[in-house]
């Protein structure tokens, strides 16, 4: 199951999915207010946390009934997989984590990255000049090494977020605190780094990882935020290797 992160969709996944569907029931999917998801099961009190966007998760698996998966969740998804995993650890397999951050504002003894005022002026922008703001946003995310293409395509995907729910989703990406329940995480985990993330800096990353017990750190040989996006080959042969060798899922052509 493949989770996007925030101001993207299912769509996201395109590069990835084709790599698993012969071996394995696949389930992409547009968390509410984002992509195609119906407009009228966006709820602005239920979305108000993360909590509501993993109620939706564990009501989506419950209708679905595909048994217990492997959860690909990226960016802020990773954590709503793992705070769905906490109410329903009987859904999940396991949590592979991608960029994963439990908290995105630096205080005096943690390393986010980011302050809270540019945090709130990127969200004004959005707020005031949608265009603008994906803009300035994807470059910001994708990484300073990635090639122009990517960041026009990841402004395209930013854009077909509605800018009604986009808002409300950012803020609650931005400003949840997640670090207190990741330590209650009993799902395998296994987290997947990029090098040179602006969005998921090393100490955020070390703290997911230090956090969740017995969890796995993958090192990617990618940089930027968005490594499904930007170096999908290289995120396939990670994800193919971890579902072989961490859980015996029959992956062909895995060294």
């Amino acid at each position: 199951m493949f989770a996007h992160g925030f101001g993207c969709d299912q769509m996201v996944w395109k590069d990835i999915v084709p790599a698993f569907e012969n071996e394995a029931k696949t389930i992409v999917f547009d968390q509410a207010g984002s992509g195609k998801a119906d407009p009228l099961i966006y709820d602005r009190q239920r979305h108000s946390s993360l909590h509501g966007y993993a109620d939706d998760l564990i009501a989506l698996l419950d209708e679905l009934d595909p048994g217990q998966v492997h959860f690909v969740g990226h960016s802020v998804s990773a954590m709503i997989g793992a705070l769905a995993s906490l109410r329903r650890p009987d859904l999940f397999a396991s949590l592979i984590m991608i960029c994963p951050s439990a908290f995105y504002l630096n205080t005096a003894s943690y390393k986010g990255g980011f302050d809270k005022k540019m945090l709130e002026e990127l969200i004004e922008l959005m707020d005031s000049n949608y265009i603008g703001w994906a803009k300035v946003f994807a470059p910001l995310v994708v990484g300073n090494q990635s090639s122009p293409e990517h960041v026009e395509k990841f402004v395209e995907t930013l854009c077909r977020t509605d800018p009604e729910y986009a808002g409300g989703f950012a803020r609650i990406t931005f400003f949840s605190d997640c670090r207190d329940e990741l330590t209650k995480v009993q799902i395998p985990t296994v987290i997947l780094q990029c090098l040179d993330d602006p969005v998921a800096p090393d100490e955020a990353i070390r703290f997911v990882h230090d956090a969740v017990k017995g969890s796995e750190l993958v090192q990617l040989n990618a940089s930027g935020h968005c490594p499904h996006i930007t170096h999908p080959q290289t995120t396939i042969t990670a994800l193919r290797r971890i579902l072989k060798n961490n859980f015996g899922l029959r992956m062909t052509d895995v060294v």
